[in-house]
């Protein structure tokens, strides 16, 4: 019996999975380090360790050439240290600081413990001498100040333990190498697009949290996703473009050919459609946000504002206050609106949600969260930095932040209206409005540059002509002039003007439809694709819309001249 009994426990200590050494690595330094005193100057109080790691593979081509394709290893840290204690510390300090800092390079790949040992402890010491000094600066620049209360700087946290399997990339690098060719040849037949390129880009793994709370997390992080880009010139030099995106949890997931096919000789139609339109005209009145464009624009606008940015101590250096910011308890939204962020809902009707998750980068648990109650803000989303008249997370801490914290973002953010019509009568109604108020035309919007793929250029023109104003939104792609007698004609060239989040207390009527919008947030403005070190899943499930009052105007500033000579033939 004892043979039997010793033959079962070794069957099992063969079975259990071996120990991670990154883990064991981040536990052990951090378990250390949280020791640490040194003579005159603060102890840290909390530390806290992040690894992303994840296996990547991206390929791209252009009308049936490929252009790149790679694979790789990604770990990248992210070492935070705080000195001081939970309501005064190191962080939210925009003045200048130094700091001693070694340079560790590339962070390494190999699960080798005592390399990893030996590069945590080089990152911390450089995190703690940094914070050492920005204390001491930020005490003198505090002895300036006269605030009677200040918000803590850090709030507790419940200890959690989630040690889950990292994602595996599995993916066939020759079959999707392939077929990204086959769809990039698509645009050869559209001789108006003038560049195009489909991307795909798989990357399978997760990351790592372990605090000096006692919190360790191992949590699987996948996504893939399927780009096409493409740009096209009408005859006054003005420079269009499109993107189509495609989302999943792993390449597996992502549509077929054929369906890809589809969608992607429908935008080179449409580019080629928007070369050959008239230019849109100044307007003011109802714009219907139809389809897709219903989701983008409550993404855009509803989704960014419900993230409080804490103003930094020292200065106002990349501060950008939401502007939601003092609304708590007023009305945002129509009566018959409400939004729930909801991470824990894996699926709906039947759909995978991009944007679940488990637990955040702080290693806090989401739970479902009312944002929005009969049209009243009820809520922000929130991580571990107190702000004004909140002092806990609710665990939406998605992206690194600046000062030393953490930036919030949503999950799955549901938008839903107890009052609805067909969505097939949002048409007709806003015809309706425009006979009514003698308007010779209305608008339609189906479809948003958001995330946006606009060129940098394209990007600073926004943000610094008067059209761009202090939050400016993403221009629409497929934007059309709906006539009294129901014709429709596509225009081009316009921008929104004083588009914010106080427009959506002006939606007139929902539709009874919902569309799911998948995108990856980034934090940059207007989640420009591409522009952020750092992607989070998001996800917003909403109905089309008809807002009041809404101007466009059209795009004024100089344009690029026409090539010089036609392209070539793409025959051989």
């Amino acid at each position: 019996m004892l043979a039997a009994v010793a033959a079962a426990l070794a069957a099992l200590a063969a079975d259990a999975p071996a120990p991670d050494p990154v883990l064991a690595a981040m536990r052990d330094e951090i378990a250390r380090s949280s020791k640490l005193t040194v003579s005159n100057l603060d102890a840290p109080y909390f530390i806290q360790y992040v690894i992303d790691q994840g296996d990547a593979f991206s390929v791209s081509a252009s009308l049936g050439g490929l252009l790149a394709r790679r694979r790789s290893h990604i770990r990248e840290p992210e070492i935070s240290v705080r000195v001081g204690d939970y309501k005064f510390d190191n962080t939210n300090f925009a003045g200048r600081v130094g700091g001693t800092r070694y340079d560790l390079g590339r962070w390494p790949l190999d699960d080798s413990y005592p390399v990893l040992r030996r590069y945590l402890w080089l990152a911390t010491d450089s995190a703690y001498k940094s914070a050492v000094e920005t204390i001491s600066r930020k005490r003198a620049a505090r002895r300036n100040l006269t605030e009677s209360s200040p918000t803590d700087d850090f709030s507790h946290a419940q200890r959690v333990e989630y040690v889950h399997e990292l994602g595996r990339l599995a993916i066939d690098e020759n079959e999707w190498a392939a077929r990204v060719r086959t769809l990039s040849a698509v645009f050869a037949d559209y001789p108006g697009v003038l560049d195009s390129r489909v991307e795909l880009d798989a990357e399978a793994g997760g990351y790592y949290v372990v605090n000096s709370e006692g919190t360790v997390v191992r949590a699987a992080e996948n996504a893939s996703s399927l780009r096409a880009r493409a740009v096209a010139q009408a005859a006054d030099g003005m420079v269009l473009h499109d993107a189509v995106t495609f989302l999943a949890l792993d390449p597996a997931h992502l549509p077929g050919d054929a369906a890809l096919n589809a969608v992607l000789r429908e935008m080179a139609q449409n580019l080629e459609a928007l070369a050959k339109a008239p230019k849109g005209e100044d307007y003011s009145g109802p714009v219907l946000f139809e389809g897709a464009a219903g989701p983008q624009i409550f993404a855009e606008l509803l989704g960014r504002s419900l993230a409080l940015a804490r103003k930094p101590e020292g200065g106002r250096a990349g501060f950008d206050a939401s502007q939601l910011e003092g609304r708590l308890g007023g009305r945002v939204l129509p009566e018959s609106f409400d939004a729930v962020d909801d991470p824990t809902q894996r699926e709906w009707r039947g759909r995978l949600l991009f944007g679940s998750y488990d637990v955040d980068r702080e290693g806090v648990r989401p739970q479902p969260l009312t944002l929005v109650e009969k049209g009243v803000l009820k809520g922000f989303l929130l991580t571990r930095q107190p702000v004004h008249g909140f002092s806990a997370s609710n665990g939406h801490a998605r992206l690194p932040g600046p000062y030393g914290a953490a930036t919030a973002g949503i999950g799955n953010l549901f938008i839903s209206s107890s009052e609805t019509i067909p969505a097939g009568d949002l048409k007709k109604k806003l015809i309706e409005l425009v006979v009514a108020r003698g308007l010779a035309y209305g608008i339609v919007v189906r479809k948003m540059d958001y995330p946006s793929t606009a060129s940098l250029d394209e990007l600073r023109r926004m943000f610094t002509t008067a059209e761009g104003a202090a939050h400016p939104v993403s221009s629409p792609v497929l934007i059309y002039k709906v006539y009294p007698d129901g014709r429709e004609e596509l225009v081009r060239g316009l921008r929104f003007r004083g588009l914010n989040v106080r427009s959506l207390k002006d939606i007139l009527v929902a539709g009874d439809d919902n569309t799911v919008f998948d995108y990856l947030d980034n934090g940059a403005p207007l989640a420009l694709v591409g522009a952020g070190n750092y992607t989070t899943e998001s996800c917003v499930v909403a109905p089309s819309i008809i807002i009041d009052d809404v101007e466009l105007h059209p795009v004024e500033e100089e344009l690029p001249k026409l090539p010089v000579a036609p392209p070539p033939e793409m025959a051989h």
